[in-house]
């Protein structure tokens, strides 16, 4: 991975930034000149909708789904990949019934769960038999842990999740909780994500990257690109590294966190959060117009 340049303070909604790096570049080039095998893949909270603390309250950005029925019907697929279950991103993002978006895929529970907008289906294998001990034990972990008030848990169906974003000092409440709930997740068979003033525990081999190697490979994918913002979606920045290393143009772009430092180091681009994003989308779409 390279440098990158800034494209946040870019204002306008039509212009396609150039990417910093000369890999970034070719997986530019390689999606405009043959955007018919083009996968564009989304994060969804940070990318394609704001951050908020309660992500019950979490909903796409309002431009996001106009810009991806714009966009998607030039493309190959889009794909949104998730930590959320696949459901809970289709009704927050509104994607069901939309016109121009039957080529959209959820892969929600990084890949664990699939829902396809043309068919309106959904797959979910078996949860992992180490959820049920670990939500058992949580409540009291926490209450063990001091950490401050305001620390919550979401069900997640596949994973559970304990957030520090609404507590005194959001930070000190993440530290306390990573070794306590690292040693109940493995105790249990699972591992803990770390992301945004959250910590998941959820079961090992799901991630990002693996969901968005198998998608392209799947897809028979001639280029891809790839936005996120969060420490999950360093696995799939690693996995488009990968496909450029075997002969797939990609293009990286970190939709802009300062809490994420690693990923905006490796990225092609970054944009102004999912304000950013959706411009870049309705700048592709112009382009292929």
């Amino acid at each position: 991975m390279g440098s990158h340049q800034d494209f946040s303070r870019d204002d306008s909604q039509d212009h396609l930034p150039t990417p910093s790096t000369e890999a970034g570049r070719a997986g530019l080039d390689a999606l405009l000149a043959d955007p018919g095998r083009a996968v564009v893949a989304l994060d969804f909270d940070g990318t394609l909708a704001p951050i908020v603390a309660d992500p019950d309250r979490a909903r796409a950005h309002p431009d996001a789904v106009p810009a991806l029925a714009a966009l998607a019907p030039k493309l190959a697929a889009v794909v949104v990949i998730t930590g959320r279950p696949a459901e809970v991103a289709v009704r927050h993002g509104g994607f069901a019934d939309v016109p121009g978006l039957d080529r959209l895929v959820v892969l929600g529970h990084y890949g664990a769960e699939r829902w396809d907008a043309a068919t309106g289906t959904l797959s979910t294998p078996e949860p992992h038999p180490g959820l049920a001990p670990v939500r058992a034990e949580l409540p009291a972990l926490l209450e063990r842990s001091g950490a401050e008030a305001g620390t919550w848990i979401e069900e997640k169906g596949h994973a559970v999740a304990v957030h520090t974003r609404r507590a005194r000092d959001p930070q000190a409440a993440f530290e306390a909780l990573r070794v306590p709930l690292t040693e109940l997740a493995t105790r249990h068979g699972l591992i803990v994500e770390p992301g945004r003033m959250v910590l998941e525990l959820r079961p090992p081999g799901m991630d990002k990257g693996a969901a968005l190697r198998a998608y392209v490979r799947d897809t028979g994918a001639a280029s891809v690109l790839y936005a996120g913002d969060d420490l999950g979606d360093l696995p799939a920045f690693a996995a488009v590294d990968v496909l450029r290393s075997e002969g797939t143009p990609g293009l990286l772009v970190c939709s802009g966190s300062d809490e994420v430092p690693d990923l905006r180091k490796g990225a092609d681009m970054v944009v102004d959060g999912p304000t950013g994003v959706v411009r870049l989308l309705r700048a592709l779409s112009t382009r292929l117009a």
